[in-house]
């Protein structure tokens, strides 16, 4: 007979990756709504489930910052310092006032 893991087993001290910590949540879940649990044992289950969840978040969380900035380097929004050390990037190449030239001040809405 297959003995079930127990959301007990394993570890503490290691840092899950998140789809172990994400294994553990949902044997954590199905224990607390299948089974028959002291409320000391409840409140353990519910300890370790808060654990589990703020590694998943922090995993997430990382993992998101790294594909945005993927996708700012791919957009070319973040570029390499060129050779006078200077920071240039697209947005300070472009000009701030009127494509005119005109500095107009009035705040009237204007479609051509």
């Amino acid at each position: 007979m297959v003995r079930r893991k127990s959301v007990t087993d394993g570890d503490d001290n290691a840092s899950p990756t998140f789809e172990d910590a994400l294994a553990g949540l949902e044997a954590i879940v199905e224990a607390m709504e299948h089974e028959q649990l002291p409320l000391e044992e409840l409140v353990a289950y519910y300890e370790k489930g808060s654990v589990l969840l703020d590694r998943c978040e922090f995993l997430l969380r990382s993992a998101r910052d790294r594909i945005k900035l993927i996708t700012l380097r791919n957009q070319n929004e973040i570029e390499p310092e060129d050779e006078s050390g200077s920071d240039i990037s697209p947005a300070s190449a472009m000009p701030s006032g009127p494509p005119d030239g005109s500095d107009d001040d009035d705040d009237d809405i204007r479609l051509f």
